[in-house]
């Protein structure tokens, strides 16, 4: 019988699924749970290349869970699943690589979240329900921060007192990482040499963004912080800023330390310099219909992008390829068009038939006289499946 890994990610008021093999990628049933706590609760999913959408009667993540085991129990995946691997997206200082969750793991994991108190709380919270409803299987966690473990402390520590970064962890942690580690390893194959030897510049760019550094096949610098709010802008995140911004905020429009962070959480970035939204597709729409706004936050969005990359490659002693990643980096020619035009420093030139195409055959899109330019499409759902299936196979 096939073995599967049921791969989890829990989000604020949705969840995403996957039953994959470990071994080959191949994705049997996925989908997204979305809308939680509210009545308008749905579980959309693709099984054998049709879409089917239910209703959630029980609204909240254990009933979304309660959902995803039922369909997979209607297509008789269930007995075919061996672990279960979750997205964690905040390991600390802790966790280094994934890990099998146990009660003593789950207590660690409590403690970390104060470092990530948007996200990690739902990650465990996905995790517990399925502890309930699934005991019999192997509950692995898969951490976005794990990759950039790597990083040396001149590139993590930040200027503060010392004793912050000893006595509470505040430092440079980094996200994205599964999504970095499947495309460093899919870049390095693309250019035919070995991960150890290969030295990249990569952007994973969606609603949420970060760019990373990696030299001889291991992270070594990154552009998200100690939380995912820093960085590029994103879909409604601001990435950098001034931090005394924060304090004249609350000075000027007499709001809380948790009303600012929460501007500069979800209703910045894209969403804040357009007015309307946090969606490329449609911000491009409307800026090719003369919305000024629109067009301001593409040209922001890929200037900061760029100087980004540029600072991310002194880490480097040299560039063997720039990538794109993400649903913006896969998809979005005019983004990766104007980044690759501010980055010409570097020796990168577009080739705009290739980038029209998203890449040839190996994802190329630079011309052949550049530094070479990629677009890989991420998978990091295969990535925490085969993290979980290795210490399934070890348990």
């Amino acid at each position: 019988m096939q073995q599967n890994t049921l791969v989890i990610n829990c989000g604020s008021s949705s969840l995403k699924f996957a039953v994959i093999n470990p071994q080959d990628g191949r994705c049997a049933i996925g989908g997204l749970a979305e809308r939680l706590g509210t009545e308008q609760a749905t579980l959309s999913y693709s099984y054998a290349q049709q879409s089917h959408s239910v209703s959630l009667m029980a609204n909240d993540h254990q009933g979304a869970i309660s959902a995803v085991i039922d369909r997979l129990t209607h297509h008789n995946l269930l007995t075919t699943l061996t672990g279960v691997g979750h997205r964690v997206v905040h390991g600390g200082e802790r966790f280094s690589e994934s890990v099998i969750v146990d009660a003593e793991i789950l207590a660690i994991l409590d403690q970390l979240n104060p470092l990530a108190p948007l996200h990690n709380p739902v990650n465990i919270l996905g995790i517990k329900a399925m502890f309930k409803l699934l005991p019999e299987l192997t509950q692995v966690a898969v951490f976005d921060t794990a990759f950039h473990q790597t990083l040396p402390q001149h590139a993590y520590l930040y200027a503060l007192p010392y004793e912050h970064y000893k006595n509470h962890g505040v430092r440079r942690y980094g996200f994205h990482g599964s999504s970095f580690r499947y495309v460093s390893q899919q870049a390095a194959k693309q250019l035919n040499k070995p991960l150890e030897q290969s030295n990249l510049l990569i952007a994973h760019l969606g609603n949420g963004c970060s760019a990373c550094a990696v030299k001889n096949g291991i992270s070594v610098d990154t552009s998200m912080g100690l939380t995912p709010l820093e960085g590029l802008v994103m879909g409604t995140r601001s990435g950098d800023i001034d931090p005394s911004i924060i304090q004249f905020l609350a000075d000027r429009l007499t709001l809380s330390l948790s009303e600012i962070m929460n501007i500069l959480n979800k209703k910045s970035g894209l969403l804040g310099i357009t007015g309307f939204s946090n969606d490329m597709r449609e911000i491009q729409q409307a800026a090719e219909q003369g919305n000024e706004r629109a067009t301001l936050a593409i040209e922001i969005f890929a200037f900061k992008v760029a100087r980004y990359l540029g600072a991310l490659a002194v880490s480097l002693p040299f560039i063997d390829a720039l990538v794109f990643t993400g649903g913006i980096g896969e998809n979005d020619r005019l983004s990766r068009s104007l980044i690759i035009e501010h980055l010409a420093i570097l020796g990168f030139e577009l080739d705009g038939q290739l980038n029209k195409q998203n890449g040839n055959a190996i994802g190329k899109i630079s011309s052949s006289n550049s530094t070479v330019a990629l677009v890989i499409k991420t998978n990091e759902e295969w990535m925490i499946a085969q993290d979980t299936n290795k210490l399934v196979l070890k348990s």
